[in-house]
């Protein structure tokens, strides 16, 4: 780790130095984070809408595919970040469903400030830790690992979301964002979820069939444990006659727009009833029999189940379209189990642990245009 970290002050002074922004102040810091997210992005290393990501050598691919609902503009949004932080062996996957009037800016605001703030905050926290790399107990590495994305990424939230609350020209008081997030490192994820979005694994069983294993909480205020921190900061949770059964948090007076999750970034108007941007952090080590994850908004699972969607996922010739697929299905299921009821914003991200057969294209980054709703 301490090799990890030396790596990543050295790439980050080089790029500044390159920039011409190595002033001291930054070096090392956020300002390094957010050029290599630049000469990530100039290197073909993130995609932002709807495609691929297949690197030469790397065991990742990365299928994305979002659709806009029928609520207006596509308040979803989606980055996939390969050799994150110029590390080969880590990969960044994030997903981000806005609400709210100013919805849309605030998830893409969080989509672009998390990953180099995160970052940041895991090469501070690597300089501040010191671990035994000739232990010879692996788990007491993999805890060690865990316990430094944890608090990198508890530190990420609170400072990201303290900053969507000063910036001049997005106005987060009614709207906010879910954030649901993957670190793969090596053998290794870790998981962070703020909010409704949700990761499931699928894992092979003996019998050569795919078991889902769902790796997030969906943070409803339904919860007893969201909803007992909501009502000891004097919120509200209840639902509207018209939505039996869609449990909201509100103020003390019940007058502003309830909010369906009790988790995320900005909504700075319920952040002392109860609202809280925690992300709840954990990990999984890959196995041969983890063939992929799904992160996929609340526009899927709403009207997929975590058994359907790795079925699809996992029957699906052409890895590339696996996300497209999944979108395309549950815009389906809406149409017949939700009549009546405007399709939310829909967007996925199956990513694959293990390489396949080569693809005909070498292209590193594949864009797919999004098909606009009729």
């Amino acid at each position: 780790m301490g090799y990890l970290s030396s790596m990543f002050s050295g790439l980050a002074r080089s790029l500044l130095f390159k920039k011409g922004k190595n002033n001291g102040e930054d070096s090392g810091g956020r300002g390094a984070a957010e050029a290599m997210a630049k000469e990530a992005k100039k290197n073909g290393m993130i995609l932002r809408s709807s495609g691929i990501v297949n690197v030469d050598g790397s065991n990742n691919f990365a299928s994305v595919f979002s659709k806009r609902g029928e609520k207006g503009v596509n308040q979803d949004c989606c980055i996939v970040w390969e050799e994150f932080g110029c590390q080969e062996d880590m990969m960044f996957c994030g997903i981000f469903d806005g609400h709210g009037p100013w919805g849309h800016f605030v998830a893409k605001q969080i989509r672009e400030t998390m990953p180099p703030s995160l970052l940041c905050s895991w090469q501070e926290t690597l300089g501040q830790t010191s671990i035994d790399l000739d232990s010879d107990l692996e788990s007491d590495k993999k805890r060690h690992r865990f316990n430094i994305w944890k608090d990198s990424y508890i530190r990420t939230c609170a400072a990201i979301d303290h900053e969507l609350e000063q910036h001049r020209r997005i106005d987060s008081f009614y709207s906010g964002t879910t954030a649901l997030s993957i670190v793969r490192q090596g053998e290794l994820i870790f998981i962070a979820n703020v909010g409704d979005s949700r990761a499931v694994l699928a894992t092979t069983l003996d019998d050569g069939s795919l078991m889902p294993v769902q790796l997030t909480v969906d943070f409803k205020p339904s919860l007893p444990q969201e909803a007992e921190r909501i009502i000891q900061s004097n919120g509200q949770v209840f639902c509207l006659e018209d939505e039996p059964g869609v449990q909201r948090v509100w103020q003390p007076d019940g007058e502003t727009p309830g909010l369906a999750m009790s988790r995320a970034f900005g909504d700075y108007c319920l952040k002392d009833f109860g609202l809280i941007s925690v992300p709840e952090v954990s990990h999984r080590n890959i196995t041969s029999k983890d063939q992929f994850v799904v992160l996929a908004t609340d526009g899927v699972w709403d009207v997929v189940s975590n058994q359907e969607a790795v079925q699809i996922v996992g029957s699906t010739a052409d890895r590339a379209k696996a996300a497209k697929l999944l979108v395309e299905c549950a815009a389906q299921a809406w149409k017949r189990k939700r009549r009546g009821i405007a399709m939310d914003d829909i967007s996925a991200i199956c990513l694959f642990f293990h390489s396949n057969s080569p693809l005909s294209e070498s292209q590193q980054v594949h864009p797919i245009s999004v098909a606009t709703p009729k």
